[in-house]
């Protein structure tokens, strides 16, 4: 395989920068100390519902530990952590449980 010209990095990378510079900017520097309308209120704060599910999911479904294939330690230890979490309403506790689930599983399933 051919090596990748270092100019080429660096331009990606000045690439990414500015592209990251221009979404941050977006938000801090033109809407800045402006009342945001309440629709975008109502819309951000849903935000960290949608990105841990996008996150957690393909580790459950998917892991990398098993080579890709359905674990029923991992998987158990996300059912016990959505219910812990549905019910309680406090997300320590469903997070403790989950981890206290999946090392228990593993242990009992190896």
């Amino acid at each position: 395989m051919d090596e990748i010209n270092h100019t080429t990095v660096w331009l990606i990378i000045l690439a990414m920068a500015v592209g990251s510079f221009l979404i941050r900017f977006s938000f801090l520097g033109v809407i800045g100390d402006r009342q945001m309308p309440e629709w975008v209120l109502r819309h951000l704060r849903y935000t960290p519902v949608a990105v841990l599910p996008g996150l957690v999911a393909p580790l459950v479904l998917w892991p990398s530990a098993t080579g890709g294939n359905l674990d029923p330690a991992r998987l158990g230890a996300a059912l016990v952590t959505l219910a812990v979490g549905y019910f309680s309403k406090n997300v320590l506790a469903a997070i403790l449980s989950g981890a206290a689930t999946l090392y228990g599983l593993l242990f009992l399933l190896s």
